[in-house]
């Protein structure tokens, strides 16, 4: 454990000592054991916040974890799926893994007749017949950008154990905006395939989103053991290329890109954060190849100027701003304060979780946007207390783990006020990092 996590806990247990003393204890030394214990478990008890997540199966988790048996985490597992699936349809409805399929890819997922499997959905289109997949996560039923109009979102809570309790877990259906429905974006490219699906990956297998590496992963060995047990691809087994994407304070995804595009890949997908893919996204376009996200919600890349081959199966935080700004005025805050990360989605879900709040009838009181590559977050943390919120939404990745700490040690953490997360931080990674003082 850090030195300044084991001060926090330090200072907070010595706290709950002198309280359980005032109040007239018997046993000093059991209260201080007692007051150790709580310290160091459970304050993030209580923690709520929102995900794209729909009600997984018994079964899909089942074959999640033969991919991955120490796997305790689900966050966009089934979005990776459906990504790599809906690819090798596109690619089998074109009839080539060059880069026209990138045309198919979006009316694989409307206006047709559904189907729920890769094998069902593919004996549809050998009878000519126009599909509407939908996947594991959700409907899909992409715009002509590439992302989905229709998602759900999981409401998760953290248990007296620092992890996800999934039986508090709720979900909310959630539509994007009218407007968000644009025409199809024009395909660019000449990049020709040879006859072999090749799909490549920038996942974080490190960095501050290392935590959805593992289901990330494991819905990409299953999207492609399942093809491959269907039949494959153009009458061939689909190749998956596993790379790192490290996080946006490192080059690890470039190199990544590098590597693959180098090993003829006719996709890549991921990365998980927005901030990532917005570093690699022109390269891997201009390539001619496809780019398919299975996390990105940064609203920013719903306008990217892409070459029609950018596609993601996350919503846009144009929805999640909306359905956490309801969480939390349906709980009863009233005023709320803001920590957001500085980057594209730090800053675009923080945006629009504020509009959606106001538009509710609550009031921000603050909003702090903090450097993503900050270690401490007193300062932060100070103002937020100072400015008496009744609430905190934190928009981060893995150093929400330490604004957390900083939080519970100068009382405002999850026991003491409400406290909301997001999709780049609710995750057991977050109660494992807090537990472990990183």
């Amino acid at each position: 454990m850090k030195q300044s996590a084991v001060r926090r806990f330090a200072a907070l247990a010595i706290g709950l000592a002198l309280v359980a003393s005032a109040c007239g204890s018997d046993d000093a030394s059991t209260d201080t054991t007692a007051a150790t214990a709580t310290a160091s478990n459970g304050e993030l008890e209580g923690m709520k916040g929102t995900a794209p997540l729909v009600a997984l199966s018994d079964d899909f988790k089942a074959r999640l974890k033969e991919m991955d048996p120490a796997l305790d985490d689900y966050s966009y597992a089934a979005e990776t799926y459906d990504s790599i699936t809906v690819i090798a349809l596109a690619v089998t409805q074109a009839k080539s893994d060059g880069v026209e399929y990138a045309k198919e890819i979006n009316g694989i997922t409307r206006d047709g007749e559904k189907c729920t499997e890769f094998k069902a959905c593919v004996d549809l289109i050998a009878a000519g017949t126009d599909i509407d997949y939908d996947g594991v996560s959700g409907p899909l039923e992409f715009s002509g950008n590439g992302e989905p109009l229709k998602a759900s979102y999981g409401v998760l809570v953290f248990g007296a154990d620092n992890r996800l309790a999934e039986d508090k877990t709720t979900y909310i259906e959630a539509s994007a905006p009218a407007d968000a429905d644009v025409p199809q974006v024009a395909v660019e490219g000449t990049r020709t395939g040879d006859g072999v699906l090749t799909i490549g990956s920038i996942l974080p297998q490190t960095g501050s989103l290392a935590f959805l590496g593992p289901p990330e992963f494991a819905g990409f060995d299953l999207a492609i053991k399942d093809i491959n047990d269907a039949g494959g691809v153009l009458g061939k087994p689909v190749v998956g290329i596993k790379g790192d994407s490290g996080d946006a304070t490192t080059d690890t995804a470039s190199k990544t890109v590098d590597a693959q595009l180098s090993q003829n890949v006719d996709a890549i997908i991921g990365a998980a954060s927005s901030g990532v893919s917005l570093t690699v996204i022109d390269k891997i376009t201009a390539a001619g190849v496809v780019q398919f996200s299975p996390a990105n919600t940064s609203k920013k890349l719903s306008t990217y100027a892409d070459k029609g081959l950018y596609f993601r199966s996350a919503p846009s935080d144009i929805v999640q701003g909306a359905v956490l700004a309801k969480v939390i005025t349906d709980d009863g805050a009233a005023n709320i304060a803001i920590i957001a990360r500085n980057d594209a989605y730090g800053t675009g879900l923080a945006e629009d979780l504020q509009k959606n709040l106001e538009a509710n009838g609550a009031k921000v009181v603050i909003s702090k946007i903090y450097d993503e590559k900050a270690t401490t977050f007193d300062a932060e943390v100070d103002a937020i207390k100072a400015a008496a919120p009744d609430a905190v939404a934190i928009i981060g990745f893995e150093e929400s783990s330490k604004i957390l700490a900083t939080m519970v040690e100068k009382g405002i953490g999850p026991k003491a006020i409400r406290v909301y997360g997001c999709d780049g931080n609710m995750g057991n990674g977050l109660g494992k990092s807090f537990d472990a003082g990183e």
